[in-house]
């Protein structure tokens, strides 16, 4: 019996010419930049944003961290669907080239973020969530790699793009570490009124990428040319994939004020020393695809993201602290100290000269808390590091095959804003547990989430095939 053609097993450019081949995967490669600069532009300042955010305005504090953090993905969340759409009715040029312009104009707002005089703070906040609303490109980017590739491709090419991805996350905190020994000062360009410092200099270095890649996007990209899909499916996708990426933004959002309590790192040690462990753990994750590439294929997709959930737990569950050692509290710094003594926290604050480290005394349980280990901390890295990317590649790559032939760039902005607005509620999340009831808590209730994102997968477990596999074109 002949076998029916798979619509979603063909490419939408005739593969017929080598030329249309080339062009095709050329155009890919570009969307592979894309996505890893739109990963660079978000990391690239992710460790100096608290120290930058202390040095600029006194009055922030880890909660407003917490909505800093947030409004980057707030603003990928509302642009998300827009720029989907955009893509569907428009050649896909019109939102990418947009997108990316916002996004360089937001990073040059971000640099100069400590020229007013008040609310300084908001300023940072702003140009997050504008940096974030330019990163909504994301949608376009993934939709139009599904559409190019064909079932058989979409595997392999979804897993590369998360490798790029991985490789932004990679470069910004390297690039961060290393733009550290500008120092705080730096040097002042006085024509154009610019302190270029190591906080300034990453958001400067993002803008330059970005009129990179607006060239890439408009000389090189081509642009290219149903049955019911399981909407229960596409749900329960978008629902995993916010769990995840919730859970991710916790990590990232925590790491620095994370070390600074429990470890006693000053912001410069924090900024060098958190960009030289995520910059490791982009290359541990680098690892993971090449591994997730060839266990998809072997046990499938459904398994892998299963697993991955799994290690994610194991890398939250090693985070709850234990032990008799307690963080050293920054007021001891004052009451050991025979020359400061009689001097005010206000006069204190003001010298540069001394920098309070420990876990901050307004933060209550840091006096019945045990301290997170070092060894904790990096285990939890690792863990993480090993199921985060596995989770993030194989939920879009089960979403992408579960839509299948039809037009993904609305599918994609809904996935990408489920994601953008687990980044946004994360932070918020995380800031306020962390201050208010301290490590114990917060990673106690994200272990409850992954537990039950693990239960709500094994539940639709049968649900999450290809669009190919559904109407019987392919078996699986």
């Amino acid at each position: 019996m002949s076998q029916l053609a798979d619509s979603d097993d063909t490419t939408p450019f005739d593969d017929s010419r080598d030329e249309d081949y080339k062009s095709r995967w050329r155009s890919i490669r570009v969307m592979y930049f894309t996505m890893f600069l739109s990963s660079v532009g978000f990391t690239i300042v992710i460790t100096s944003l608290w120290p930058y955010l202390q040095k600029i305005d006194d009055s922030a504090n880890a909660s407003f961290l917490g909505w800093v953090v947030a409004a980057y993905s707030l603003g990928q969340m509302l642009a998300s669907p827009i720029f989907g759409l955009w893509s569907n009715y428009r050649p896909r040029r019109e939102p990418l080239v947009c997108s990316i312009v916002i996004n360089m104009s937001a990073n040059i707002y971000y640099a100069y973020a400590y020229l007013p005089r008040t609310n300084n703070k908001f300023h940072i906040l702003i140009s997050r969530a504008f940096v974030g609303f330019g990163a909504g490109n994301v949608a376009v980017v993934r939709s139009y790699v599904a559409g190019a590739t064909s079932l058989k491709e979409r595997t392999s090419a979804m897993a590369n793009m998360s490798a790029c991805q991985a490789l932004g996350f990679i470069l910004g905190p390297a690039l961060q570490a290393c733009l550290s020994f500008i120092g705080e000062h730096g040097v002042t360009v006085q024509v154009i009124e610019l302190q270029l410092n190591m906080y300034t200099a990453p958001a400067l270095l993002a803008t330059a990428f970005g009129l990179i890649n607006i060239l890439l996007v408009v000389l090189v990209l081509s642009e290219e040319t149903e049955e019911t899909i399981d909407q229960v499916a596409v749900l329960i996708s978008n629902v995993l994939f916010f769990i995840v990426m919730f859970i991710f933004a916790v990590f990232e959002t925590i790491a620095t004020p994370l070390s600074m309590d429990m470890f006693a790192w000053t912001r410069k040690e924090a900024v060098l020393y958190n960009g030289i462990i995520i910059c490791s753990i982009g290359f541990e994750s680098i690892l993971v695809f090449l591994v997730v590439k060839m266990a998809s294929q072997r046990v499938g997709d459904r398994p892998v993201l299963l697993a991955g959930l799994a290690i994610i737990f194991c890398g939250f569950f090693i985070l709850l602290p234990w032990g008799n050692h307690y963080p050293k509290i920054q007021w001891a710094d004052l009451n050991n100290n025979s020359l400061v003594s009689w001097m005010s926290k206000a006069t204190i604050a003001s010298n540069n000269s001394l920098e309070p480290t420990g876990c901050p005394y307004e933060q209550t349980w840091c006096q019945y808390t045990p301290a997170i280990h070092l060894a904790q901390y990096i285990s939890s890295d690792i863990l993480i590091g090993v199921g985060y990317p596995a989770c993030n590649v194989m939920s879009y790559t089960l979403y992408s095959k579960i839509l299948g032939p039809k037009p993904q760039g609305v599918y994609m902005g809904w996935l990408t804003a489920s994601g953008s607005g687990a980044r946004t509620l994360g932070p918020i999340f995380v800031s306020q547990a962390y201050t208010i009831l301290g490590p114990r808590w917060a990673f106690s209730l994200i272990c409850g989430i992954v537990v039950g994102a693990i239960i709500l997968l094994s539940s639709v477990y049968h649900r999450l095939i290809a669009f190919s596999v559904r109407h019987g074109r392919t078996i699986e």
